[in-house]
């Protein structure tokens, strides 16, 4: 039911609303202040255009607020589920969208600011907010097409952009001194402007294994020339390609590749430039790829590598709880399609040694070969056995996911359970490799149906996790797909641990109601990131 404390803001004014969305009341004018009363006082439902800039400026003046409506991330899932996939989302797009008027185009995405930088504030005159009325008229738009599951895809989109913001402004905790020990563990010491020993080293040694005088590994285009001429022919430089091939230089190349790695994207000028203060501060954005998964901007923080995640530590007196969802997509699969062979499956601690002793023979690889091979659209070689297998054992699951592939082939859309919609064929260059064929547009639809709804659950969970946690000291400081880190007290790990546990549970029955499949969380209490795995 939509809470009838609702309250609009925009710019340095706020309205309230009925539970259509109608006023009831004069504009006021708005400050951090009056907004803090208000969310003490009713906890209303705030209505605002964008979290990240209303939101922030908030948080910045000491003030976080329950619940909102994100205007701009609900409007995106409703294009989409129009098949308007991309179209501007922005209000005033939308308010152009209702009066027949040119539709403004959305405005560049903004990097994230380093630390130290701030933005405009909402509440001053050099804000260009979208005004009260157009919010209004847009978000009773909005009301009328926002139905089923989609109220539920829409509260779930506007809690992510509450956390996104909240994360990105505590911070990931993170020790500059560890991360140079690291560093210097792994490249040796900085060097200011060059390049550390151990990868001139490797240079060396690659160069010579070549036969290649002056090589520089990084350089795709002069490393396929090199191993040509010693007589390797090698289609691509990914380490993938190149673990294949054998040849001496072949150790040494894959330990370049994976130091340069970490050298160029977290070494000594990431670190110089992203955190402060003993933070590392990125810019999350919920919903950043098509399946719904968030993304960042600036700091590249969904791809921290295990080499430097010693750097992120708890403050003293403090601990980092991990919780991981293990398996998480295949036993999302389950839930969906109904199949109560895998939904017995999925019942269990380990959904593939279950799967294994039901349909496999005890065969835990063969049974996790079919289900990804399902899943993902891998179904020749030597998966086909193993998928043939799966398919006269869990006939719903496997019509699920082909259901979806048939209809991607096809040019038609599918969606996710709350109903977000994946983008049509017409957009496919903007969301696979090239042009892809129909074929590959099948073995994306096929995993879109699953990611996406793992994106749901993802977001539902953080959604009751914050929750449980609002009157804690307990934060939320990372997340990245299904794995997400909470950084508390010592006296609160318990509760934290606690709280994580039940946020699964409760997301589970909300989603799929009574299902049997169980979402279990792998949880460890830890001093550093790099201890919890």
């Amino acid at each position: 039911m939509w809470p009838v404390a609702m309250i609009a803001l925009a710019g340095d004014l706020l309205q309230r609303l009925d539970d259509a969305g109608g006023p009831i009341a004069a504009p006021e004018r708005a400050s951090p202040e009056l907004v803090a009363e208000l969310e003490r006082g009713e906890r209303p439902r705030w209505l605002w255009a964008c979290a990240e800039h209303s939101y922030l400026t908030l948080l910045r003046a000491g003030v976080r607020v329950r619940r909102c409506h994100d205007f701009e991330l609900v409007e995106a899932v409703l294009l989409a589920h129009e098949g308007n996939y991309g179209a501007p989302r922005s209000v005033e797009a939308a308010h152009a969208r209702l009066t027949g008027a040119h539709v403004p185009p959305d405005q560049p995405v903004r990097q994230a600011d380093p630390p130290g930088i701030g933005q405009a504030a909402l509440f001053s005159d050099s804000a260009a907010p979208s005004s009260l009325p157009i919010l209004l008229s847009g978000y009773q738009m909005q009301r009328k097409n926002l139905s089923g599951r989609l109220r539920l895809l829409a509260a779930a989109e506007s809690a992510s952009a509450l956390i996104a913001v909240e994360m990105g402004e505590e911070g990931v905790p993170w020790r500059a001194d560890v991360h140079d020990e690291l560093l210097t563990d792994l490249l040796g010491p900085r060097v200011a402007g060059g390049t550390p020993r151990r990868l001139a080293q490797l240079a060396v040694t690659i160069a010579d294994l070549l036969e290649a005088p002056g090589l520089h590994p990084d350089s795709p285009a002069e490393l396929r020339r090199a191993l040509r001429r010693a007589g390797v022919e090698v289609p691509n430089t990914r380490s993938w390609t190149l673990k294949q091939v054998d040849h001496p230089v072949i150790p040494s190349l894959i330990e370049y590749r994976e130091l340069y790695r970490i050298f160029t994207a977290h070494g000594w000028s990431w670190c110089d430039q992203w955190v402060a203060g003993g933070r590392f501060r990125p810019a999350y954005i919920p919903s950043g790829v098509v399946s719904g998964r968030w993304a960042t901007r600036g700091g590249g923080a969904l791809q921290i590598p295990k080499a430097v995640r010693g750097a992120v530590r708890a403050d003293p007196g403090f601990k980092l709880v991990v919780a991981d969802a293990a398996q998480l997509e295949p036993r999302i699969l389950a839930a969906m399609s109904g199949d109560e062979g895998l939904g017995r499956a999925a019942a269990e601690g380990d959904l593939y040694s279950a799967l294994a002793a039901e349909a496999f023979g005890g065969d835990r690889a063969k049974a996790k070969v079919a289900l990804l091979g399902a899943m993902y659209g891998q179904t020749g070689g030597a998966a086909a056995p193993a998928l043939a297998a799966l398919r006269g054992s869990y006939p719903k699951a496997w019509a699920y996911v082909e259901a979806a592939a048939r209809t991607g082939e096809t040019g038609g859309l599918v969606r996710s359970w709350l109903g977000r919609t994946c983008p049509p064929s017409s957009l496919e260059g903007s969301w696979l490799d090239g042009g892809a064929s129909g074929r590959a547009r099948g073995r994306f639809t096929r995993n879109f149906v699953i990611q996406a709804t793992a994106a749901e659950w993802a977001a539902t969970l953080l959604a009751f996790v914050r929750e449980a946690l609002w009157d804690r000291r307990a934060r939320m400081v990372f997340f990245q797909h299904d794995e997400v880190i909470v950084h508390c007290p010592v006296s609160e790990v318990d509760d934290v641990i606690e709280a994580l546990h039940e946020s699964s549970k409760r997301t589970a029955a909300l989603l799929f109601g009574n299902t049997p499949v169980r979402f279990p969380l792998s949880i460890a209490a830890v001093d550093a990131y790099s201890e919890a795995k």
